[in-house]
Order: C-alpha cells, then structure tokens, then sequence
C-alpha cells in the first residue's frame, strides 16, 4: 500500500540555540557514551527504539555495515539508562565542515511520555556541539541538524522544535507503507 511521507529536515547553526530541558524528577537517569564500538549494541538500540515507528533502512544492513557504521571516526552513541535499564539513545554522525547530524534519536517505547526524551535530545544536542572536543582532528561543530518524518514518534516534531531546532526544508513522496517490524521479527504482529 502506498502513503504519503513527509520528512523535515531541521537545524541548529549556533549552540545558543539550544534549550535545554532538565531530566525528570525522582527517577535514577544516567545519559553515557557507548565507548567500545559494537554492533550488536547498536542494531539493539535502532530495533528496541525504531521497531514500532517503522525504522527499516538499517534492517538488511550486514554485521560488516554495521561495524563500519559504529567505528567511524566521529560517531558517536549516548545512551539514556534508566535504573541501569536502556531507556533511548542519540546517535551522533560528524560530517565535514563542522557539521554534525543527529542520525537517530528515541525512545524504547515503555519509557516513552515520561519526561525522558526532551532531556535525552537536549544531552545528545550538547554532545554535538562538543563533539571536536573528543574528537581532536574533527573542526569545531557550527551546525547541528536532523530530520523526522510524518512515520515518527507523535511527539517527535514538538520536541525538536522546543530544543531550538529550525526548519530548513520539507520532502514529501509517496512510498510504499513498511510493516512495523518490531525490536525482533514478530513483536507487534
């Protein structure tokens, strides 16, 4: 069956921008840096978060692809634990001139409506702007961008715009509508 698909594209072209949310209150929340590269934790992350919004361009991708994906120089994963339980994650690309994109971002659907996602962007969003810090031969970022598209999150849009993201372009296309694959093969059938 074909849907339409719009996909916004947004931006932050100064760390000012940003605004910040603080996390919630009365939860043990821990944001880290997975620092040892790994597929598996990676493919894990994308499937427990996308599964249910229909995340599928990664799902073919080999082991080979995956561990190219997660080892090149200025990637970077930061994941939100919440009572040491994955909770979401950002994944963080660094692109030439000092740009860096938010590739994915979200939420495992149990922890999702709680208050987590605005910190979790806002600490992944803090990260890009400081990414040449952990990353010596990268030039200091002078632009953050994503994009979301009308298959995400209900919430997903809002949230960026309240973290000081910028639209800079609109793509709509008729494409062919995705089963929600799930974290595994058959999770939501």
């Amino acid at each position: 069956m074909s849907i339409t698909l719009t996909t916004w594209s947004l931006e932050q072209t100064s760390p000012s921008d940003l605004r910040p949310v603080p996390a919630p209150e009365g939860g043990d929340l821990r944001i880290v840096r997975a620092e040892v590269p790994s597929p598996e934790f990676s493919r894990f992350l994308y499937t427990a978060v996308g599964g249910d919004i229909r995340w599928t361009d990664r799902l073919p991708l080999t082991y080979a692809q995956w561990r190219e994906i997660v080892e090149r120089p200025g990637a970077e994963i930061w994941v939100a634990y919440e009572k040491g339980t994955p909770a979401g994650y950002v994944e963080l690309e660094a692109q030439p001139d000092g740009v860096v994109e938010i590739v994915y971002f979200g939420l495992i659907p149990a922890f999702r409506g709680r208050g987590i996602g605005g910190h979790l962007l806002s600490y992944g969003v803090e990260r890009a702007w400081d990414l040449a810090e952990r990353w010596p031969d990268r030039e200091p970022t002078r632009r953050v961008w994503l994009h979301t598209c009308s298959l995400d999150g209900e919430h997903a849009m809002a949230n960026y715009e309240r973290r000081g993201f910028r639209l800079f372009d609109t793509n709509v296309e008729q494409t062919e509508e995705a089963e929600n694959p799930g974290p595994w093969p058959g999770a939501y059938a």
